[in-house]
């Protein structure tokens, strides 16, 4: 029988709740009650056939506490005058939320929605929007109002997160809640007060005027000659061979350096030969903001020795946003067939085109995106031999 029961009424309010249909009603002009339910009744020829199956169905929804059954009088030609149900309704909210067992859930987005009111009004569309997430954060929302408050009285406060004075509220609970915080502040704060450019969680001091941990970079020179830090020596370098500083100093440097070398292996960063008038840096992956601080590297040769895969090819093309200029190396075809031995798989290699490669680069990335030589092939930097690294820096460098 597939006569609507007891337990499928209240699947369909469970459903109601589960898709924040029955929180977001307390906020909408359009109410959700009266709400009527799918109802599926026997037909007239299962009701002689199932008579007293028919008629324990009928009790069952006569039973119901939280849910209006309507019914109606009809004549049978075999069983005569009788009684059936027609219609299921929920007529409130309190039937649908002590139906699914959410009464307390639902006094306390009351409570939610009253706090909001009176503190931040520009937060019910929010409400509105995300009503389940809006319990699972009941516990921290006065707190969470206290932080907006303070961003909207101190906007763009160029401090730490630290620093941030909200009795009750530590750092930690803000880090903990960045991702809501940005939702709301886009809300609340007038759009001078936001930099729209940075997005996502990692984001979130840059874009609302809070100071950030600073990314650092990290380098070798590569020549003895160019002294970094002059009261510092290195037997084997002439100098101090591997240096971090954060991206605004890096930016302030003034070396005699004429080539800089990009790779994203930290062993290859270690053990890269000697160059003249040269530099090294420890790759980051995608994300060159931070590198591209320093306009002194826009007069000097750069070359990037990453990976021979699609995603390799994606940073290289992506560092050509910043720096035009740049140089592959070790990225070719011929590397990557002498290398045969130490072929790998790349497992989620990328697929839109890179308009930033030059022509030998572009076929050899399509090459791999289309599995012209293998399916998924990649050739990491780590895999190539030292001595053909030496080889190749000579013979362009000597």
């Amino acid at each position: 029988m597939n006569w609507t029961t007891s337990a499928g009424l209240r699947a369909q309010v469970q459903k109601l709740w589960d898709r924040g249909d029955v929180l977001i009603a307390l906020l909408s002009d359009e109410p959700l009650f009266p709400k009527r339910l799918t109802l599926k009744v026997p037909s007239s020829a299962e009701m002689s056939d199932h008579f007293e199956a028919v008629r324990e169905w009928r009790k069952a929804l006569s039973l119901l506490r939280y849910c209006r059954v309507e019914q109606r009088e009809f004549n049978h030609r075999v069983l005569g005058t009788n009684v059936m149900p027609q219609a299921a309704w929920i007529d409130s909210v309190e039937a649908a939320c002590a139906w699914v067992g959410k009464t307390s859930e639902v006094e306390q987005f009351r409570h939610l929605i009253t706090i909001t009111q009176q503190r931040q009004p520009a937060l019910l569309s929010w409400l509105a929007k995300r009503p389940l997430r809006a319990l699972e954060l009941a516990e921290q929302w006065e707190p969470l109002l206290d932080v907006v408050m303070w961003v909207q009285q101190h906007p763009r406060p160029n401090i730490y997160l630290r620093q941030v004075d909200i009795p009750g509220v530590h750092s930690k609970f803000i880090e903990a809640h960045r991702a809501v915080l940005a939702e709301w502040l886009d809300l609340t704060l007038p759009a001078e007060c936001i930099l729209s450019q940075h997005t996502g969680v990692t984001q979130f001091a840059a874009r609302y005027g809070f100071r950030d941990k600073p990314v650092r970079l990290r380098f070798r020179v590569l020549d003895p000659n160019i002294i970094v830090l002059p009261d510092v020596q290195c037997p084997d370098m002439g100098s101090i061979s591997d240096i971090s500083l954060d991206a605004e100093s890096f930016a302030r440097l003034r070396l005699p350096v004429q080539r800089v070398f990009i790779t994203e292996n930290e062993t290859n960063f270690l053990a890269f030969p000697r160059v003249n008038t040269s530099m090294v840096i420890f790759g980051a992956g995608y994300g060159w903001e931070a590198l591209a601080q320093a306009r002194w590297l826009k007069h000097c040769d750069i070359h990037y020795w990453g990976d021979i895969d699609t995603h390799g090819f994606a940073i290289l093309n992506q560092l050509r946003t910043h720096f035009e200029h740049v140089q592959s190396l070790l990225m070719d075809k011929g590397t990557l067939l002498a290398h045969e031995v130490f072929w790998g798989q790349e497992d989620q290699p990328i697929q839109h085109d890179l308009p930033g490669l030059n022509t030998a680069e572009r076929e050899l990335y399509n090459d791999l995106r289309d599995n012209r030589i293998k399916n998924g092939l990649r050739l990491e930097q780590e895999r190539i031999g030292y001595a053909w690294l030496k080889n190749a820096l000579s013979k362009v460098f000597g």
